[in-house]
């Protein structure tokens, strides 16, 4: 048996990777061409493929890992999800300064966690492989890596294009400037 796409393999995770990254698609055929290419599933590759195929472009999108990138997986909303459940429990143990009778609330950490991948695997719709297909985009899982001027190649396949996005993810960088690590 193949391992698991996402640990722990629950119901949680298994929804989110039948959404984000299903284990029996196949890529389609490429089209003869492609107006644009986006390397990248991540928010600012979704959104520009949706809004190019939204303006009537054909769009092909290439996504390696898992569609909705560090955003739905790994950032943005399992991050959102654990702050959450850490400030209710701020609250509830401050709640004597709000005339509200003490409460000794414990974390329970398994449950918390479970809390957030549910959260996750209920968003995942909005960033799934079937909604991008439904708008007209031509998915393609796999690693994308530019063969020319024109191409990209994944998963054995050509995809010409006439523009392409790489919306790869960034990591932020502190410009040279005089004292800012200084200041904090």
């Amino acid at each position: 048996m193949a391992e698991p796409l996402l640990l722990p393999d629950d119901e949680h995770n298994r929804r989110l990777a039948a959404n984000v990254h299903p284990a029996d698609y196949r890529n389609p055929e490429p089209a003869a061409g492609y107006n644009l290419v986006v390397l990248g599933a991540g928010t600012a590759g979704l959104v520009t493929a949706a809004g190019a195929a939204g303006l009537g472009a054909k769009v092909a999108l290439v996504e390696r890992h898992l569609m909705g990138g560090d955003c739905l997986n790994v950032g943005c909303v399992p991050s959102k999800a654990v702050i959450r459940s850490s400030r209710a429990l701020a609250e509830m143990r401050r709640a004597r300064s709000l005339g509200i009778e003490d409460v000794a609330p414990t974390a329970d950490f398994a449950a918390v966690m479970e809390r957030m991948r549910r959260t996750r695997a209920t968003i995942s719709p909005n960033d799934s492989l079937q909604r991008f297909r439904s708008l007209g985009v031509d998915v393609f899982l796999g690693q994308g890596r530019f063969t020319g001027p024109d191409t990209v190649e994944v998963g054995g396949a050509t995809l010409r294009f006439a523009k392409a996005v790489i919306a790869t993810g960034a990591r932020a960088a502190a410009p040279p400037i005089a004292g800012l690590e200084a200041a904090g």
